[in-house]
């Protein structure tokens, strides 16, 4: 070894300082690029380390894929199948759903409930918050200018936030929810429990007015009723997190809100509300209001044989004491002159001579027109015959001609005294 470095001691050297040389040049001397600026020695280093990093990096993430891929697959088919099972189940709880959606919409309308939703909002930025600690207040960049009124709800994407205090011509003065004075109509969300979310001193959010003798479970989501007229039904409020017993037989129940009011940056300002009725659903097979109508009790319809046993205009009712045929007779024939004239002179016992019933020349007469009874379908009025007979005014409703009664025999009256006035 000694040899070596004697023999080429004066070569070794040479090369050592020419080495030297060229790493300080590469320290010294910068590359110039486009973007920036950067020594030779940084390039050359680079240059030369990474074609191996990404060689290792193509071996570690092929390694990786392939251990992923192919042999770290235990419990996937199981996996796999309770996926599949969570998936039909969800839809047919989405099925559900949808006709319990459409059931209340067409139950809504029925009823005429109104539903309130926000049509406009204006949105703004905070711009500065209140400075003592009781009276918890922020400030927003829209005012009187921008249509910002007061006891307008100001809200987030998240939850609702508090609701518009004082208004200035181009900043407006909000309070939020967890402030002391200010209080918010609220429903639980599973229970339907309503009550009212206030704050506290110390900046907590807590809802008021549940009794002891409700369960009120933590982690019960907090909504609004819309019973403020301020806050639209429906909007987050906030998370329960605390129940207890409080005092005045009322619980003590803490909620979590569910917008962030320490860190508000954008907020949104509901500007008008728009009240409307949902219209029931189109494509539904059956309305709520035809089922009511179905089960409700309703008026029977009348028969037909009422309505053919019916007196029509022109046609003369005729008297008790006549016989069923003669006046089915003077129905059928739709008011013809000739049949009123025949039913008035059976009807009227002087004029009958030489005969020992009234019934035998009214049954000569109505038997041409007993066949016309049977289908009184194509029959006419009489102003469709020809030359229309005076109108003559019914007295008296005909008796049904389905069920006629035999005429009484002692009923009818005797004819013998105006036939032995001649003799």
């Amino acid at each position: 070894m000694e040899s070596l470095l004697g023999r080429y001691k004066n070569l070794i050297v040479l090369v050592v300082v020419l080495f030297a040389q060229v790493l300080g040049l590469a320290v010294q001397v910068k590359r110039t690029t486009d973007t920036d600026s950067s020594r030779l020695i940084r390039v050359w280093a680079v240059g030369t380390i990474t074609p191996l990093e990404r060689t290792l990096g193509w071996v570690q993430s092929g390694a990786g894929g392939m251990w992923h891929n192919y042999f770290y697959l235990r419990g996937v088919r199981a996996e796999n199948r309770d996926l599949k099972q969570q998936i039909e189940q969800l839809r047919l709880e989405q099925v559900r759903l949808k006709e319990d959606a459409e059931q209340a919409r067409r139950l809504q309308a029925l009823l005429g409930f109104k539903e309130q939703f926000i049509s406009q909002t204006v949105p703004a930025q905070v711009i500065g918050t209140g400075g003592s600690e009781q009276s918890r207040v922020f400030f927003i960049d829209k005012g009187d200018s921008d249509g910002i009124k007061p006891d307008m709800a100001v809200i987030t994407v998240d939850g609702i936030v508090g609701k518009v205090l004082k208004v200035f011509r181009s900043t407006a003065q909000a309070l939020l929810i967890n402030d002391q004075s200010s209080g918010v109509g609220a429903i639980l969300e599973k229970s339907r429990l309503q009550g009212i979310v206030r704050g506290t001193p110390a900046g907590e959010v807590v809802l008021e007015r549940i009794m002891t003798d409700e369960t009120v479970q933590p982690g019960e989501a907090v909504r609004t009723s819309g019973g403020d007229r301020i806050f639209p039904k429906g909007l987050p409020v906030g998370v329960v997190t605390r129940v207890s017993n409080g005092p005045d037989l009322f619980l003590n129940i803490h909620v979590r809100p569910a917008a962030n009011l320490s860190k508000l940056e954008e907020v949104l300002v509901v500007t008008k509300l728009e009240e409307k009725e949902p219209a029931p659903s189109e494509t539904a097979p059956v309305r709520a209001a035809d089922i009511l109508a179905q089960r409700l009790p309703s008026v029977p319809d009348k028969p037909a044989a009422e309505d053919a046993n019916k007196p029509k205009e022109g046609v003369a009712p005729t008297s008790p004491t006549t016989a069923p045929k003669t006046a089915e007779a003077n129905v059928t024939t739709n008011g013809a002159p000739a049949a009123i004239e025949k039913s008035q002179a059976i009807s009227a016992p002087a004029k009958v001579a030489g005969a020992s019933s009234p019934a035998k020349p009214a049954a000569s007469n109505s038997a041409p027109s007993k066949s016309r009874a049977r289908a009184p379908g194509p029959l006419k009025p009489a102003a469709e015959q020809g030359s229309a007979p005076p109108t003559v005014k019914v007295a008296q409703k005909v008796p049904a001609a389905s069920k006629p009664k035999p005429p009484s025999p002692p009923a009818v009256p005797p004819p013998a005294k105006p036939e032995d006035g001649p003799q």
